[in-house]
């Protein structure tokens, strides 16, 4: 386990810096005089953030297989495309968050979408299976799938249309550096158990090193951008693209951290609930010493919404 763990991090961390990187380049291309100026509405610069978008709807369709299969195992019929197309239209719905402040359409948009994927679940439930039985269950998933793996990530989107995809990046860090320090603490010093009936490996002394942890990177990182410019986003001012930048407060900084770091924490717990209410050990195979796209997700997503306030609130959004 472990030394699959050390051979695919560093591939997966290797893979997030690049799309980061295309990320933040494709904020910086001018589309003037070009047909995607006529796609977008006459801008003459992309929105931000269509790299990362298109990675978590590709994250969205494998998770999506993970979860009818979570479902599947407690005998809930699940349909991997409703759920496919119920956490692809959560997320864009985040994404599509106006700049401005009448969000009417927006918000009359994302509603009409909301009942559409839910009598689309019953639908597909009663009349294409026609079956009776399992369709309050059916319109729940695609209820859940929306909100978990839609609404949820959906907030990392919102996040990186109005920060750099550095800042965006330094929040994975911070939460997923909350695992590591758990870990490591928890093998050091770890004797009392945190939840054993649901996660026996977990200790409080993990759990406490490792939001320390947590709150120590977000305080690096904030520094690092504070220092090098690196938090902001690129605007349009007089019709130059123009980076504006936003320093963070570093001991609120520190603070968000331990936050995120024990909110990652339930999210992973939440994931474990879950997975044991199912009687499976892992969402999926499909990453070598991880399990699958939801067992490395897990902690982010509930994170997530929490960021976006926190970056709201604390550097005025």
């Amino acid at each position: 386990m472990l030394k699959y763990r050390l051979t695919f991090g560093p591939i997966m961390i290797g893979i997030m810096l690049l799309i980061f990187y295309l990320d933040s380049k494709l904020d910086q291309l001018d589309i003037t005089g070009t047909v995607l100026q006529d796609v977008f509405a006459g801008r003459t610069y992309l929105p931000s953030g269509l790299i990362l978008l298109a990675t978590i709807f590709l994250l969205i369709l494998l998770g999506a297989g993970e979860l009818c299969r979570i479902f599947n195992a407690k005998g809930i019929a699940a349909s991997r495309s409703v759920v496919t197309l119920a956490g692809m239209s959560g997320c864009m719905m985040m994404y599509a968050i106006p700049h401005s402040a009448d969000a009417k359409m927006t918000m009359a948009v994302a509603g009409t979408v909301i009942c559409i994927l839910f009598v689309l679940s019953l639908i597909k439930q009663c009349w294409i299976h026609k079956r009776t039985d399992g369709a309050v269950a059916a319109a729940a998933v695609t209820m859940f799938a929306l909100i978990y793996m839609g609404l949820m990530p959906g907030f990392l989107v919102a996040i990186r249309r109005w920060y750099s995809p550095w800042v965006l990046l330094a929040v994975l860090l911070a939460v997923k550096s909350c695992d590591i320090g758990a870990y490591f603490t928890g093998r050091a010093i770890g004797k009392h158990k945190l939840i054993p009936w649901l996660s026996p490996g977990k200790t409080w002394e993990g759990l406490v090193g490792g939001v320390l942890f947590s709150g120590c990177i977000a305080l690096l990182l904030a520094y690092l951008s504070n220092k090098f410019d690196v938090a902001g986003i690129y605007h349009t001012i007089d019709g130059v693209r123009t980076f504006v930048s936003n320093d963070f407060h570093l001991p609120r900084t520190f603070a968000a951290g331990l936050l995120m770091g024990a909110v990652g924490q339930f999210g992973d717990l939440t994931a474990s609930l879950f997975k044991r209410d199912a009687g499976i050990k892992d969402s999926g195979n499909s990453i070598p010493g991880f399990g699958g796209v939801l067992d490395v997700v897990d902690s982010p997503v509930v994170v997530a919404p929490l960021a976006y306030w926190l970056l709201w609130y604390g550097t005025g959004l």
